[in-house]
Protein backbone atom coordinates (compact mmCIF):
# COMPACT_ATOMS: atom_id res chain seq x y z
CA UNK A 1 0.00 0.00 0.00
CA UNK A 2 1.05 3.72 -0.50
CA UNK A 3 2.74 6.10 1.64
CA UNK A 4 1.11 9.64 1.64
CA UNK A 5 2.55 12.97 2.15
CA UNK A 6 0.79 15.93 2.54
CA UNK A 7 2.39 19.74 1.99
CA UNK A 8 0.69 22.85 2.61
CA UNK A 9 0.75 26.00 4.05
CA UNK A 10 0.59 26.90 7.62
CA UNK A 11 -3.21 26.42 8.79
CA UNK A 12 -4.20 25.01 5.32
CA UNK A 13 -6.31 21.82 6.57
CA UNK A 14 -2.95 19.95 5.85
CA UNK A 15 -3.99 18.18 9.67
CA UNK A 16 -7.57 17.76 9.26
CA UNK A 17 -7.08 16.02 5.88
CA UNK A 18 -4.56 13.57 7.17
CA UNK A 19 -6.48 12.65 10.19
CA UNK A 20 -9.82 12.35 7.76
CA UNK A 21 -7.25 9.79 5.76
CA UNK A 22 -6.26 7.71 8.54
CA UNK A 23 -10.06 7.17 9.55
CA UNK A 24 -10.98 6.50 5.71
CA UNK A 25 -8.12 4.24 5.03
CA UNK A 26 -6.59 2.82 8.47
CA UNK A 27 -3.45 4.44 7.78
CA UNK A 28 -1.05 5.64 10.04
CA UNK A 29 -0.55 9.36 10.23
CA UNK A 30 3.14 11.17 11.61
CA UNK A 31 4.00 14.89 11.57
CA UNK A 32 7.57 16.87 10.85
CA UNK A 33 7.30 16.74 15.28
CA UNK A 34 6.79 12.62 15.39
CA UNK A 35 9.47 12.80 13.21
CA UNK A 36 11.83 14.92 15.58
CA UNK A 37 10.99 12.97 18.79
CA UNK A 38 11.80 9.80 17.16
CA UNK A 39 15.13 11.14 15.79
CA UNK A 40 15.96 12.73 19.69
CA UNK A 41 15.12 9.00 20.96
CA UNK A 42 18.30 7.89 18.89
CA UNK A 43 20.52 10.35 20.63
CA UNK A 44 20.29 13.72 18.20
CA UNK A 45 20.20 17.06 19.61
CA UNK A 46 16.58 18.12 19.99
CA UNK A 47 17.74 21.95 19.65
CA UNK A 48 20.00 21.57 16.32
CA UNK A 49 17.61 19.05 14.72
CA UNK A 50 14.83 21.65 15.12
CA UNK A 51 16.87 24.35 13.72
CA UNK A 52 17.35 22.44 10.43
CA UNK A 53 14.18 21.02 10.17
CA UNK A 54 11.98 24.56 11.13
CA UNK A 55 14.23 27.45 11.00
CA UNK A 56 14.50 29.02 7.55
CA UNK A 57 18.63 29.72 6.78
CA UNK A 58 20.44 32.52 7.70
CA UNK A 59 23.50 34.19 6.58
CA UNK A 60 25.39 31.95 8.05
CA UNK A 61 23.81 28.95 6.72
CA UNK A 62 25.29 29.36 3.28
CA UNK A 63 28.90 28.43 4.65
CA UNK A 64 28.38 25.20 6.54
CA UNK A 65 26.74 22.00 6.03
CA UNK A 66 25.28 21.28 9.51
CA UNK A 67 21.96 21.87 8.52
CA UNK A 68 21.69 19.42 5.71
CA UNK A 69 23.34 17.14 8.01
CA UNK A 70 21.07 17.17 10.26
CA UNK A 71 18.22 17.10 7.74
CA UNK A 72 19.76 13.57 6.83
CA UNK A 73 18.87 12.35 9.83
CA UNK A 74 15.34 13.56 9.97
CA UNK A 75 15.16 11.61 6.93
CA UNK A 76 16.43 8.78 8.16
CA UNK A 77 13.95 8.71 10.46
CA UNK A 78 11.25 9.17 7.96
CA UNK A 79 12.76 6.41 5.85
CA UNK A 80 12.78 3.71 8.61
CA UNK A 81 8.59 5.22 9.28
CA UNK A 82 8.00 4.94 5.20
CA UNK A 83 9.33 1.17 4.80
CA UNK A 84 6.22 0.09 6.36
CA UNK A 85 4.07 1.61 3.78
CA UNK A 86 0.03 2.53 4.92
CA UNK A 87 1.41 6.01 5.97
CA UNK A 88 0.27 9.11 6.12
CA UNK A 89 3.23 12.17 6.72
CA UNK A 90 2.05 15.47 7.13
CA UNK A 91 4.78 18.27 6.98
CA UNK A 92 7.35 20.28 4.63
CA UNK A 93 9.88 18.37 2.48
CA UNK A 94 8.17 14.58 2.50
CA UNK A 95 8.08 14.63 -1.17
CA UNK A 96 11.20 15.74 -1.52
CA UNK A 97 12.56 13.63 1.49
CA UNK A 98 11.39 10.53 -0.44
CA UNK A 99 11.73 11.56 -4.16
CA UNK A 100 11.89 8.80 -6.75
CA UNK A 101 9.62 6.29 -4.79
CA UNK A 102 6.68 5.69 -7.26
CA UNK A 103 3.81 4.14 -4.29
CA UNK A 104 4.59 7.98 -2.43
CA UNK A 105 1.55 10.14 -3.47
CA UNK A 106 2.49 13.57 -3.43
CA UNK A 107 -0.34 15.96 -2.31
CA UNK A 108 -0.73 19.67 -1.89
CA UNK A 109 -3.50 21.08 -0.44
CA UNK A 110 -4.04 24.94 -0.52
CA UNK A 111 -6.82 26.89 0.83
CA UNK A 112 -7.68 30.78 0.25
CA UNK A 113 -6.16 33.49 3.03
CA UNK A 114 -9.87 34.11 4.86
CA UNK A 115 -9.85 30.04 5.67
CA UNK A 116 -6.27 29.94 6.77
CA UNK A 117 -7.29 33.54 8.60
CA UNK A 118 -9.37 32.71 10.31
CA UNK A 119 -8.32 29.08 11.65
CA UNK A 120 -4.90 30.98 12.87
CA UNK A 121 -7.39 33.08 14.83
CA UNK A 122 -9.00 30.75 16.51
CA UNK A 123 -5.88 28.44 17.64
CA UNK A 124 -3.21 31.52 18.40
CA UNK A 125 -6.35 33.90 19.55
CA UNK A 126 -4.75 36.53 17.21
CA UNK A 127 -6.45 39.28 15.62
CA UNK A 128 -6.54 39.59 11.86
CA UNK A 129 -4.02 42.00 10.85
CA UNK A 130 -1.48 39.12 13.92
CA UNK A 131 -2.59 36.77 12.05
CA UNK A 132 -1.90 37.56 8.46
CA UNK A 133 1.76 38.38 9.35
CA UNK A 134 2.59 34.96 11.17
CA UNK A 135 0.80 33.27 8.29
CA UNK A 136 3.05 35.60 5.77
CA UNK A 137 6.23 34.69 8.21
CA UNK A 138 5.81 31.11 8.33
CA UNK A 139 5.10 30.83 4.58
CA UNK A 140 7.94 33.08 3.66
CA UNK A 141 9.94 30.54 5.86
CA UNK A 142 8.90 27.47 4.52
CA UNK A 143 9.97 28.82 0.87
CA UNK A 144 13.43 29.84 1.72
CA UNK A 145 13.87 26.69 3.65
CA UNK A 146 12.59 24.74 0.67
CA UNK A 147 15.30 26.64 -1.42
CA UNK A 148 17.91 26.31 0.24
CA UNK A 149 18.58 23.12 0.72
CA UNK A 150 16.66 21.61 -2.35
CA UNK A 151 16.42 24.55 -4.89
CA UNK A 152 13.01 24.00 -5.50
CA UNK A 153 9.81 26.35 -4.75
CA UNK A 154 7.93 24.10 -2.63
CA UNK A 155 4.80 25.86 -4.12
CA UNK A 156 5.88 24.51 -7.66
CA UNK A 157 2.59 22.28 -8.51
CA UNK A 158 4.72 19.83 -10.92
CA UNK A 159 6.56 18.59 -7.29
CA UNK A 160 3.40 17.04 -6.60
CA UNK A 161 0.63 14.41 -7.99
CA UNK A 162 -2.38 15.80 -6.58
CA UNK A 163 -3.40 19.78 -5.65
CA UNK A 164 -6.19 20.61 -3.85
CA UNK A 165 -7.87 23.53 -3.18
CA UNK A 166 -10.28 23.81 -0.11
CA UNK A 167 -11.83 27.46 -1.74
CA UNK A 168 -14.79 25.22 -2.45
CA UNK A 169 -13.98 22.01 -1.72
CA UNK A 170 -14.61 20.39 1.90
CA UNK A 171 -11.87 18.69 3.91
CA UNK A 172 -14.25 15.75 3.03
CA UNK A 173 -13.96 16.27 -0.61
CA UNK A 174 -10.40 16.23 -0.34
CA UNK A 175 -9.95 13.35 1.80
CA UNK A 176 -12.12 10.88 -0.91
CA UNK A 177 -10.43 12.38 -3.25
CA UNK A 178 -6.69 11.19 -2.24
CA UNK A 179 -7.69 7.90 -0.85
CA UNK A 180 -9.36 7.04 -4.11
CA UNK A 181 -6.02 8.21 -5.56
CA UNK A 182 -4.04 6.24 -3.31
CA UNK A 183 -6.39 2.92 -4.14
CA UNK A 184 -5.24 3.41 -8.14
CA UNK A 185 -2.75 0.88 -9.32
CA UNK A 186 -0.41 3.46 -10.17
CA UNK A 187 0.45 4.16 -6.98
CA UNK A 188 0.70 0.62 -5.31
CA UNK A 189 3.76 -0.90 -4.05
CA UNK A 190 5.47 -2.87 -6.26
CA UNK A 191 8.68 -5.23 -5.86
CA UNK A 192 10.42 -2.17 -7.57
CA UNK A 193 9.15 0.29 -5.64
CA UNK A 194 9.97 -1.58 -2.48
CA UNK A 195 13.24 -2.02 -3.24
CA UNK A 196 13.72 1.70 -4.12
CA UNK A 197 12.40 2.07 -0.65
CA UNK A 198 15.22 -0.22 0.94
CA UNK A 199 17.78 1.57 -0.83
CA UNK A 200 16.10 4.83 0.29
CA UNK A 201 16.39 3.76 3.72
CA UNK A 202 19.61 2.29 3.43
CA UNK A 203 21.92 4.74 2.49
CA UNK A 204 20.36 7.58 4.79
CA UNK A 205 21.09 5.08 7.33
CA UNK A 206 24.17 4.90 6.11
CA UNK A 207 24.79 8.77 6.01
CA UNK A 208 23.32 8.98 9.36
CA UNK A 209 25.63 6.82 10.98
CA UNK A 210 28.93 8.44 9.09
CA UNK A 211 26.94 12.00 10.54
CA UNK A 212 26.64 11.31 14.22
CA UNK A 213 30.59 10.01 14.38
CA UNK A 214 32.62 12.60 15.54
CA UNK A 215 35.29 11.37 13.57
CA UNK A 216 33.17 11.11 10.29
CA UNK A 217 30.79 13.89 10.93
CA UNK A 218 32.41 16.46 9.00
CA UNK A 219 32.61 14.40 5.61
CA UNK A 220 30.70 15.11 2.84
CA UNK A 221 30.37 11.87 1.02
CA UNK A 222 27.58 11.09 -1.29
CA UNK A 223 26.22 7.59 -0.70
CA UNK A 224 24.66 4.90 -3.21
CA UNK A 225 22.91 1.70 -2.54
CA UNK A 226 21.23 -0.81 -4.36
CA UNK A 227 20.02 -4.56 -3.05
CA UNK A 228 22.63 -3.96 0.33
CA UNK A 229 26.04 -2.54 -1.55
CA UNK A 230 26.76 0.34 -0.36
CA UNK A 231 29.35 2.84 -2.47
CA UNK A 232 30.56 5.88 -1.21
CA UNK A 233 32.04 8.40 -3.34
CA UNK A 234 33.93 11.50 -2.22
CA UNK A 235 37.36 12.67 -0.18
CA UNK A 236 38.71 11.45 3.24
CA UNK A 237 41.41 12.94 5.08
CA UNK A 238 43.44 9.80 5.47
CA UNK A 239 43.70 6.00 6.44
CA UNK A 240 42.53 6.38 9.41
CA UNK A 241 39.27 8.13 9.01
CA UNK A 242 39.10 5.79 6.04
CA UNK A 243 38.77 3.30 8.19
CA UNK A 244 36.25 4.74 10.72
CA UNK A 245 33.85 5.54 7.21
CA UNK A 246 34.21 1.65 6.49
CA UNK A 247 33.79 0.25 9.99
CA UNK A 248 30.42 2.66 10.68
CA UNK A 249 29.39 1.80 6.96
CA UNK A 250 29.89 -1.91 7.59
CA UNK A 251 27.63 -1.66 10.97
CA UNK A 252 24.50 -0.24 9.56
CA UNK A 253 22.24 -3.32 9.37
CA UNK A 254 21.17 -4.30 5.80
CA UNK A 255 25.17 -3.13 4.59
CA UNK A 256 25.74 -6.63 2.84
CA UNK A 257 28.66 -5.09 0.52
CA UNK A 258 30.34 -1.91 0.71
CA UNK A 259 32.11 0.01 -2.28
CA UNK A 260 35.18 2.09 -1.56
CA UNK A 261 36.65 2.58 -4.72
CA UNK A 262 35.70 5.80 -5.73
CA UNK A 263 36.67 7.21 -2.39
CA UNK A 264 39.62 9.21 -2.31
CA UNK A 265 41.91 9.90 0.28
CA UNK A 266 43.59 13.17 0.44
CA UNK A 267 46.47 12.39 2.40
CA UNK A 268 48.19 9.38 3.76
CA UNK A 269 50.56 9.70 6.96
Amino acid sequence: MPVITISRGSYSGGKALAECLTRRLGYRVIDREAVIAKAVSCGTSEDKLRHAVVDPPGFRDHFNEEKRRYMTLFQACLTEEARKDNLVYVGNAGHLLLRGISHVVRVRIIAPMSYRLAAVQESRHLDREEAHAYIEQVDHARAKWTRFLYGVDYGDPALYDLVINLERATVEDACATVASMANERTFQTTVESSEAMEDLALATHVRAALIVHPQTSALLLDVEARRGTVKLLGKVRDSQQRAAVEELARGVPGVERLVLDDLVQALDR
